[in-house]
């Protein structure tokens, strides 16, 4: 495993962590110390993956990168980047939006989490509280099925209320079954 380092325009891609803190000695700005030596050993030791910012000063940090590039052609290349178990699931799962245009007619469950403007009983005075509903409808797609339910609430609700997209975390739904 190799570590690529940056600080602004200074950059290297090094076999071994003692290669590692030694560029960063190399750079007057940056403070080595026994304590930022010792993180830095620990990081490239660990099963971490993920980039990891060291600050310097205030607003002013350097990365290392852990990679399995060779060089740092093959790194700048996106050649060697470790698969991190979040993105190897996202690749799976199908996007939100053609989930919602799919055709299935039958009963689908929407949840729609959203903010709804109520009126303080004590102060006269109106403020947004998170609301959850859910609804089973009747409809063609999962898009209809959000369509339908934010206009019955446009309906019935304070029209200052906010709904969210159909795209987003506050809207989900699920097929039920088909319709007889």
């Amino acid at each position: 495993m190799n570590l690529y380092i940056r600080y602004f325009d200074k950059e290297t891609l090094v076999k071994t962590v003692d290669e590692a803190i030694d560029f960063l000695a190399s750079i007057n700005e940056i403070d080595m110390n026994p304590l930022l030596e010792a993180d830095i050993r620990e990081y490239a030791q660990s099963d971490v993956f993920y980039p990891k910012r060291y600050k310097v000063h205030p607003r002013v940090y350097f990365i290392i990168i852990k990679t399995d590039a060779e060089t740092m052609q093959d790194f700048k290349d996106k050649k060697a980047v470790h698969p991190t178990e979040a993105n190897a699931h996202a690749a799976k799962q199908t996007p939100a939006l053609v989930r919602l245009q799919e055709v299935n007619e039958g009963w689908y469950e929407g949840i729609v989490d959203f903010k709804r403007v109520l009126m303080v009983p004590g102060t006269g005075k109106f403020e947004y509280r998170d609301t959850q509903f859910v609804a089973r409808v009747k409809a063609f797609s999962g898009m209809e099925c959000y369509e339908r339910i934010i206009d019955y609430l446009r309906d019935r609700v304070d029209s200052r209320s906010q709904f969210p997209s159909p795209k987003g975390k506050n809207f989900k739904f699920r097929f039920l079954g088909k319709t007889k």
